[in-house]
């Protein structure tokens, strides 16, 4: 099984080793042995994305620091999106989940992320306001293991099986909640956040068969004996998704690889 994770380091492939070891925890998990296909998201910035993503199983989007390359995992998203490939966005993937919806589901014009464009006029990703003010950029991170309230009957809850879980987070930048009702209303779901419901730190797509992103790094607590549900729940998808190509006709394969699909 192929995975491929679309990132800006892909040069220095250890800048994801916690990644990639995490599909394999996960692979190994479900007797499944997993191979990434590594793409540069500056690439996509330039290319059709099929070229690029066509037949993998699934696809990562890691986290990451900068505006570089934003633009090419902004259309990865959208490609697994309208082709209903199994996803997972880690942290800036995240982030770039809630772009991608911004920009082509809400109609949003020029949203983005304050970090990339502080004058966008649709900062659909931004600074909590009381971090607005501090200079000191690491007193602004959110660092450390958080806590996060999990919705009931959602597939992060099917996922992990609690209420709650605790997760490892290094970021500053937050989804911004003026812009949550709309985002619910075109039917994304916010299926985790802090226990106090102000900070979003899971979003998912329930008519898509997995397409799901979270504001931390669950590849840090991955283990060979015990992998990480968000892996395991990706991998699982895959086998589904392939299994489910495989078994139709040729030519009906190809056509459903190649069709988009509406959210």
């Amino acid at each position: 099984m192929e995975i491929a994770i679309v990132g800006k380091y892909v040069l220095l492939n250890d800048a994801y080793l916690s990644v990639t070891e995490a599909l394999r925890h996960a692979g190994n998990s479900l007797d499944t042995e997993v191979n990434i296909r590594w793409i540069n998201s500056e690439d996509l910035e330039k290319d059709d994305p099929q070229e690029h993503l066509e037949g993998v199983a699934g696809i990562v989007v890691p986290g990451g620091f900068g505006s570089r390359g934003v633009d090419g995992k902004i259309k990865t998203i959208q490609y697994a999106r309208e082709q209903k490939i199994p996803f997972l966005g880690l942290c800036l993937g995240m982030q770039c989940l809630v772009m991608e919806w911004a920009k082509n589901i809400a109609q949003l014009a020029h949203a983005n992320s304050s970090e990339f464009d502080p004058d966008t006029e649709n900062p659909v990703i931004s600074l909590m306001p009381e971090q607005e003010d501090v200079v000191d950029l690491g007193g602004t991170m959110r660092l450390g293991l958080w806590p996060c309230r999990l919705e009931e009957n959602t597939l992060a809850s099917r996922l992990y099986g609690k209420e709650v879980i605790y997760e490892r987070h290094r970021h500053r930048y937050e989804f911004n909640n003026a812009y949550r009702n709309l985002f619910l209303e075109t039917g994304f779901m916010v299926s985790g956040t802090s226990p106090d419901g102000r900070l979003v730190e899971i979003v998912e797509l329930p008519s898509h068969p997995f397409f799901i992103a979270c504001q931390f790094h669950p590849e840090f607590q991955s283990r060979p004996s015990t992998p990480h549900p968000m892996f395991s729940g990706l991998i699982e998808a895959a086998l589904k998704n392939t299994a489910s190509v495989q078994s139709l006709p040729k030519q009906e394969a190809s056509e459903v690889l190649k069709e988009p699909v509406e959210a």
